[in-house]
């Protein structure tokens, strides 16, 4: 009897045994499978927030050359109103002197009769015919008034032909002002171009390791560098390998001579730190004394010819990315050198406008 129960239960005991095993193993398997999970959320929370960055640094860019594009268009249509205007003036004022001339041909025609009438009246006189004299005298009245008359249009047709050379002589010379600014832009244009070559063969290595970007917008060219490249967290002293980007900078920047050049110094909104409030009091001293250092260098270091230079902080008023993230935060951690026209009007003197960036 206890033999057969030993051989009932030895069965279940090894079944028990087998599904152990197989639990065991399972909870093997899924810890490795959660893990992986983990580890693939992980990287595409990451992936996710690199693609926030890009579509908020590229809306930016979108809202920048929306405004300009905006302003152009107002100055492009101001001046084919003004254009047209003068156009439209141009052609009263020929339409007037047409009239005029019109006008003076009659009177003269009328003129002549006139004078005809008096001859043949005084040959009737000649002839003996006293009744003619009246008719005379008052002929030569109305002829009087009709040679008065022609010579005041006389003058207002050599004035309104004055005015119409001028308005027109005006018009051609804002045509060819037009053309001139048109080419002289053109050129500005190429000549940025060349500079933004210039950079991005300099700053290559910089450029493929996703530090540094270089973005033209017609005669507008902005570099932008991320913290690291010059500064150490919380520090406004550059570093050395920091100077050795400055100085391909500054070589380039120094042979620039129609521009002005804007440092611009941004952060994340993270407070500073206790420790560094002594030195920094908010991240407004910060981006400040980061701007101030680079221009310092620039001035010093490179040659740039300081009546093109400024500097500016702006703390965090103006992210390029999401500060709810390391790598939003540590995007919008950077240095902007912002090249634009001598005159800010110059911004808006063309209404097409294209764009081309490196990253």
């Amino acid at each position: 009897m206890q033999r057969i129960l030993i051989n009932q239960t030895l069965p279940f005991w090894l079944t028990a045994s087998l599904m152990l095993c197989v639990t065991a193993m399972s909870g093997c398997v899924s810890t490795g499978t959660h893990t992986k999970t983990l580890a693939e959320l992980d990287a595409a929370k990451k992936s996710s927030a690199q693609f926030q960055q890009q579509l908020a640094g590229l809306q930016n860019n979108l809202d920048k050359e929306a405004a300009q594009r905006k302003a152009a268009e107002q100055q492009a249509s101001s001046l084919l109103k003004e254009r047209e205007a003068l156009q439209t003036r141009s052609n009263e004022l020929q339409s007037r002197l047409d009239s005029l001339e019109n006008e003076k041909g009659q009177m003269n025609s009328e003129l002549g009769n006139v004078r005809g009438r008096i001859i043949d009246l005084e040959q009737k006189i000649a002839s003996g015919s006293t009744s003619a004299q009246t008719e005379i005298a008052a002929l030569q009245q109305k002829a009087s008034e009709l040679e008065a008359n022609n010579m005041a249009i006389s003058s207002r047709i050599a004035q309104e032909r004055e005015q119409l050379r001028q308005e027109q002589s005006q018009l051609k010379a804002m045509l060819e002002q037009e053309r001139l600014a048109k080419e002289a832009k053109e050129e500005e244009i190429k000549r940025l171009t060349q500079t933004r070559e210039d950079l991005s063969k300099s700053l290559q290595d910089e450029i493929s390791k996703g530090n540094i970007t270089i973005q033209q917008v017609r005669d507008r060219l902005t570099i932008n560098m991320v913290e690291r490249v010059l500064f150490d967290s919380g520090q406004a002293q550059v570093k050395p390998t920091g100077i050795k980007v400055l100085k391909e900078v500054g070589d380039i920047l120094k042979n620039i001579t129609d521009k002005q050049i804007r440092i611009e110094g941004h952060t994340d909104n993270v407070p500073i730190s206790a420790k560094l409030q002594n030195r920094f009091k908010t991240n407004w001293e910060l981006s400040t004394a980061r701007a101030t250092t680079v221009v310092r260098y620039l001035i010093e270091q490179s040659g740039v010819d300081r009546q093109y230079l400024a500097a500016v902080g702006y703390a965090d008023t103006r992210p390029i990315a999401l500060n709810d993230s390391e790598e939003g935060r540590s995007s919008n951690r950077r240095i902007e050198i912002v090249l634009y026209p001598n005159d800010l009007k110059e911004i808006t003197s063309q209404v097409e406008t294209g764009a081309t960036t490196l990253k």
